[in-house]
């Protein structure tokens, strides 16, 4: 899954994009606790485990919940 299919995936789901440094972009929800990093540009952001983290950092359930948010 390329980093531009997450960051507009958790654009999607009302995640705003607050800042970054360097090659990361910081992702804050109005509605959940915490943020997301995602790193970006990248081709290819491994599925497993970095997609589950952000997942699960983005508050979808977990694991099993990665395909609801990220199909």
């Amino acid at each position: 899954m390329k980093s531009s299919e997450v960051i507009k995936l958790l654009k999607a789901d009302g995640w705003v994009w607050v800042g970054g440094k360097g090659d990361h972009m910081k992702f804050k929800h109005p509605m959940k606790a915490g943020h997301v990093v995602v790193p970006h540009p990248r081709k290819d952001v491994p599925w497993a485990p970095y997609v589950v983290s952000i997942a699960r950092q983005a508050g979808s359930g977990g694991p099993d919940a990665v395909p609801r948010l990220y199909p």
